[in-house]
């Protein structure tokens, strides 16, 4: 796909923010769409479907964080990409921002073309399976992972997975067994081309094991995590 192909929103309370980010992007020839608050941000997201949500931390009424939660609760936006551009950078701010589901998170102040090329990484990602063909549909006695459809049930309960969770949980269950690094799962999750902190791994991993139970998934201290049904 072409830059031309990609619809990206932006949302931040700063007008000055969302003029100069949208003239990189567009410049790029990217389709951008903009919204200054979230609660018009969810709504403009459940119109467009963007393939790409730039999300501020810090707004007014409903703030990003929650912004990204609500979009996770959409199953329409299922696949969406979202990613934080925020001058916040703590530690517990980025904790906070991956918890709710975002697969990026971009520290202001950036330079444009560290900006564009972050997107563009993401963006190289997206539709992308880490389940091998042949594995499109697993079954693990009361878990079901079906990748054609991007569904995960339990118990015939279907479980709503934000994408990063999704594409972590079929990485594990593909070799069930298998101890996957912590290296290994940044590189086939998030890519070389995207900055995020080891503890990005160890924030889905809770949250999965939230959904689907704490035995499945096992923790191989100083290693990686396993699945084992």
């Amino acid at each position: 796909m072409n830059n031309t192909d990609y619809t990206i929103l932006l949302v931040d309370d700063e007008d000055d923010i969302l003029e100069f980010v949208s003239y990189n992007l567009k410049k790029e020839g990217f389709n951008v769409v903009t919204s200054n608050n979230g609660a018009d941000g969810l709504k403009v997201a459940e119109q467009k479907k963007p393939h790409l949500i730039l999300l501020d931390v810090m707004m007014p009424g409903m703030d990003g964080i929650e912004t990204c939660d609500q979009i996770r609760s959409k199953p329409a936006l299922a696949n969406t990409l979202i990613a934080f551009l925020t001058a916040r950078g703590e530690d517990y701010s980025q904790v906070a921002g991956f918890d709710a589901g975002a697969d990026d998170y971009i520290t202001k102040p950036i330079k444009p073309k560290v900006l564009v090329s972050r997107i563009k990484a993401l963006l190289r990602r997206y539709g992308q399976s880490t389940v091998p063909e042949e594995d499109n549909s697993l079954e693990f006695g009361d878990l079901k992972i079906d990748s054609d459809k991007y569904q995960v049930s339990l118990k015939d309960k279907k479980l709503d997975l934000p994408r990063k969770e999704f594409e972590l949980l079929t990485l594990l269950t593909s070799r069930p067994g298998k101890v996957f690094h912590r290296d290994e799962i940044l590189d086939k999750i998030w890519g070389n081309d995207v900055v995020v902190g080891g503890r990005t791994i160890d924030v889905h991993i809770r949250k999965l094991r939230e959904k689907i139970g704490e035995k499945l998934i096992k923790t191989v201290k100083g290693v990686g995590y396993k699945f084992e049904a």
